[in-house]
């Protein structure tokens, strides 16, 4: 019996070709894995003020003296799993928040941003002498600006037509960590890694500012290296793995996976 030849079986219609589809495109980000990592814990830093009625007061008289409050947020991303991951802090198992905080009225908007991410993030002792050498911060791109524009808890991704003296004004910067890096958190505070995917749309427990940093970050095509520092996957990726978690990474005694409570508590 005569051997058909391979070229029988196959299809009269080529497959397609598959067009680029990266025009006008920002630069690549390349993320490292959260193993990469070291996280520890330092001295407690109580919050400033007991209640939210206490920090709306302090707003204000801090608008009598210095006028607008610059306030400076930090999303560092790293990955587990090949999906993007967001540090973010937790307070008292309630609060979430970036870190940074509000600047002094006389500093620099990028210094005092770099000091404000010392305070919440960088080690000490032992692991702080170590990190000395890298202690700075790879800020780049100014991913949002939100604005208050009352003595009120309500900020806003643009600045309401009616008003002309807004009382705060909060960049969200995003910041590019290197292949390794030292981080400490305050005792009385959480560091938790959290998926995109949980902060998508999850305005309930997040809060708007930050279930927005999905379509924030999305303007970015990602790299995933390994622990070799080899790349092993990118945007567009292959589907979520099923191990991907919100992860307790340091402070408040935690250690392991964190499970999802619906409160409404995310810091404004």
């Amino acid at each position: 019996m005569a051997t058909v030849p391979p070229t029988q079986h196959q299809s009269s219609h080529p497959p397609p070709q598959i067009l680029a589809f990266n025009e006008r495109q920002p630069r690549t980000i390349r993320l490292y894995p959260l193993s990469n990592y070291t996280f520890g814990t330092k001295e407690t830093q109580p919050e400033e003020d007991p209640s939210v009625k206490d920090r709306l007061r302090r707003l204000e008289e801090y608008y009598e003296k210095h006028g607008m409050r610059r306030t400076c947020e930090g999303i560092l991303v790293c990955h587990e799993h090949n999906h993007p991951h967001v540090l973010m802090l937790q307070i008292a198992n309630a609060f979430f928040k970036l870190p940074g905080d509000y600047l002094a009225h006389d500093a620099d908007e990028i210094e005092g941003f770099k000091a404000r991410l010392n305070e919440r993030l960088a080690p000490t002792g032992s692991l702080g002498a170590s990190e000395a050498a890298d202690a700075d911060w790879d800020i780049a791109d100014t991913l949002a600006q939100w604005y208050r524009p009352n003595f009120e808890t309500f900020m806003y991704p643009f600045l309401p037509p009616h008003v002309t003296r807004p009382k705060e004004c909060k960049k969200l910067f995003f910041i590019q960590l290197p292949k390794a890096k030292v981080l400490s958190v305050p005792k009385n505070m959480k560091l938790l890694a959290v998926p995109l995917f949980e902060l998508y749309d999850n305005s309930q427990r997040y809060g708007p500012q930050l279930s927005a940093i999905p379509h924030y970050l999305s303007r970015y095509r990602w790299e995933f290296v390994n622990e070799n520092d080899e790349v092993v996957s990118w945007t567009p990726g292959g589907p979520v793995d099923e191990r991907v978690k919100t992860k307790i990474l340091a402070g408040d005694q935690g250690n392991g996976v964190t499970e999802g409570h619906n409160v409404n508590m995310a810091e404004n």
